[in-house]
């Protein structure tokens, strides 16, 4: 999707958003896939209502990308713009135990910033990858731990309304990989509720979090994380390992040598590479377990 309206243009600066024409969502994600469209960078949250109206008024379809870290995107022209918060620094501060956090914020960075004032709790996140607002919408979760155990508010633009909302956190229903928050919701800061712990503690934890993840995982090629959610009572990558799929592939799309619920981008995978891997995947899982696999990845589909 591209703007061309020069009218629309000038609008979109006069409301501090920054237009990149042509921007390859390649690199943007972290499974190096995905295709053309221009992107819009908002740098106001408050004139986020007026950018989102604008849009509807020109009937410009849009999605809001985060991280990137959690979604596989089609290729080619896309049809709809992509919306991102641009990062800011340092995006965060910390009062007491409340640890106040813009949505766009790098997760790791958020748990290292939150270590160093001697607030944990979060210590098995900080090898996720991706941002902040990313975390929150899925309720990103490891080793134990979940980011949605810790939040007392979150602010918002909230589509059904037109407005941006302040939501408190027992109003936002966090499950596994799984939250209230409409689709079309964008996040924008965060408020956490972190316990004190002393920060020797917390770089000790960490440093047994991450050497799980250094043991386990894929961390130098290109992935989403884990593809599938694990079903209840079960592992899906214990399954995907048991089934001797590790190294199966579709194209440059491969089932990760170390991690079998990791997809990776060997080389150039297409979008429709990686869909038939997790096609292909998911039906021998039902066929052997009569288990049917639900994605963690978000896809992103004309």
């Amino acid at each position: 999707m591209r703007i061309s309206d020069k009218a629309v243009a000038a609008r979109l600066k006069e409301l501090e958003v920054e237009l990149r024409p042509g921007v390859s969502l390649k690199e943007k994600t972290s499974l190096g896939i995905g295709g053309i469209t221009d992107e819009l960078l908002l740098h106001r949250f408050d004139t986020i209502p007026q950018v989102m109206r604008l849009l509807a008024d020109e009937k410009i379809p849009y999605r809001f990308l985060g991280g990137g870290t959690n979604v596989l995107i089609v290729d080619g022209e896309l049809p709809w713009v992509v919306l991102h918060l641009p990062v800011t620094r340092p995006g965060m501060r910390i009062e007491g135990n409340a640890a106040y956090v813009d949505a766009s914020a790098d997760l790791g960075g958020m748990v290292t910033f939150c270590a160093k004032h001697n607030l944990g709790g979060m210590e098995g996140l900080i090898g996720v990858p991706g941002s902040v607002g990313g975390a929150l919408r899925m309720n990103a979760g490891a080793y134990g731990t979940q980011i949605g155990l810790h939040v007392r508010e979150v602010e918002l633009y909230r589509a059904s309304s037109g407005e941006v909302e302040t939501v408190r956190g027992n109003d936002i229903r966090f499950d596994y990989r799984h939250t209230s928050f409409a689709p079309n919701d964008v996040m924008l800061r965060v408020e956490l509720e972190l316990p004190s712990k002393p920060y020797q503690e917390i770089v000790a934890d960490i440093r047994v979090c991450n050497e799980k993840r250094r043991s386990s995982q894929p961390l130098n090629q290109k992935s989403a994380g884990c593809i599938f959610k694990n079903p209840p009572g079960g592992s899906a990558g214990r399954m995907i390992d048991e089934l001797k799929l590790k190294g199966h592939h579709v194209g440059d799309a491969m089932v990760s040598e170390r991690h079998a619920n990791f997809f990776v981008n060997v080389d150039n995978a297409t979008c429709a590479d990686m869909l038939q891997l997790m096609d292909d995947v998911r039906e021998r899982v039902r066929a052997a377990y009569g288990v049917e696999l639900e994605n963690e990845v978000i896809v992103w589909k004309n």
